[in-house]
């Protein structure tokens, strides 16, 4: 298995117009090759009922469009910027070797693939139930459902690569409790049932405008001796799974960090794939605060460039707090990664002295 080569992500968007107008013409765009492993969607909702309407009919379009081939899916309720709707695809191109499953455990439609070694699983869509609820108990629930499908297949925390997880109102509060660091005592909770002796995820964790809070992940058990998974930490940043009590708030009275990494690299069949966890202009473990928006995109590119190993940047989702800072940003990546999968986000990034939030896929196949 050639694990960077297979793998690929790409973007498909389209002008403003109606939700299913605007998601059927997206769907139209996705070329009939490959196994689709998983589809997000960002949307603009102008509320929770409506992102629950567009949930509907977004679950329903896509079963329609892939009937008994059915992936995992996400929509996300953070407005694209520069068009009206935005659709990331996880594709897999698989090999003789390869067995590809589509499979449902509850509400949830995920692909699992086997071959020689190991498997690996691609799930999406873990809503926390009750949008009235609070961060804690939509975030309990969420995890709750993800630990229910990755038990069922044989999978422990400790297997997950990668970890995407979007937060409706990050910075905000629960009464006292910031909704981020509630989700982050729910994250510590869970990943504290299993050993993680070769580090934590990469992951996101992101603000959304609407729709909870939402959980993706990837998978990997590996059967193969050659399959290499290593944390990547960025010497110019402390270790987000380290940061002291200083930068974190407390919720419930309880001050867990984010346990996740830096980066994280996948080495298989002669290639590496690099996770790049989401990315912010933060030195140590403080923010660059009152410096504008090009400067944090500088030292954001800067700290990514500690991650990748001089491996191509292939794809990145930019994560803007301020949408007038869309055109400027555009700009300056136009310039400094020209050959780099782009999209635009209008998102709250976890810290309030941040603008900007980068994460990304770095890969160079054999």
């Amino acid at each position: 298995m050639n694990y960077s080569k297979q793998l690929s992500y790409t973007y498909y968007k389209t002008p403003a117009a109606d939700f299913e107008g605007m998601l059927d013409e997206v769907l139209s765009q996705i070329p009939d090759e490959g196994v689709i492993l998983r589809l997000v969607c960002w949307c603009a909702p102008a509320d929770n009922e409506e992102y629950e309407y567009w949930l509907s009919l977004y679950r329903r379009r896509v079963r329609e469009f892939f009937m008994d081939r059915v992936p995992g899916f996400e929509l996300v309720a953070q407005p694209p910027l520069g068009c009206g709707m935005v659709l990331e695809v996880h594709t897999y191109y698989p090999t003789t070797d390869d067995v590809v499953f589509y499979k449902k455990f509850e509400k949830h439609p995920y692909v699992l693939i086997e071959n020689p070694s190991g498997r690996f699983l691609f799930a999406s869509g873990f809503h926390g139930s009750g949008l009235l609820e609070n961060a804690r108990l939509q975030a309990e629930s969420a995890f709750g459902q993800l630990a229910a499908l990755m038990e069922s297949e044989g999978f422990t925390p400790s297997d997950i690569t990668r970890q995407w997880n979007y937060i409706e109102r990050i910075t905000g509060k629960d009464g006292e409790d910031q909704r981020y660091q509630s989700f982050n005592n729910a994250r510590a909770d869970y990943y504290a049932k299993d050993q993680w002796t070769n580090g934590y995820p990469a992951a996101t964790g992101i603000g959304a405008s609407l729709g909870g809070i939402c959980i993706d992940l990837d998978a990997v058990k590996s059967t193969d001796s050659t399959c290499v998974i290593t944390p990547i930490d960025n010497r110019l940043q402390v270790a987000a799974h380290a940061y002291s009590s200083d930068v974190i708030l407390a919720s419930g009275h309880k001050k867990n960090s984010p346990k996740f990494e830096r980066a994280k690299s996948v080495e298989l069949g002669g290639s590496k794939l690099i996770y790049i966890s989401g990315t912010a202009a933060i030195r140590g473990e403080e923010s660059l605060e009152g410096v504008g928006l090009a400067k944090q995109l500088v030292v954001t590119l800067e700290n990514i460039a500690q991650l990748t190993q001089q491996l191509p940047l292939r794809h990145i989702r930019v994560y803007l707090k301020n949408p007038s800072d869309y055109e400027e940003t555009q700009q300056l990546l136009a310039e400094k990664l020209p050959e780099t999968n782009k999209a635009f986000f209008w998102a709250d990034v976890c810290r309030d002295a941040l603008l900007i939030e980068i994460e990304g896929i770095a890969k160079l196949s054999k």
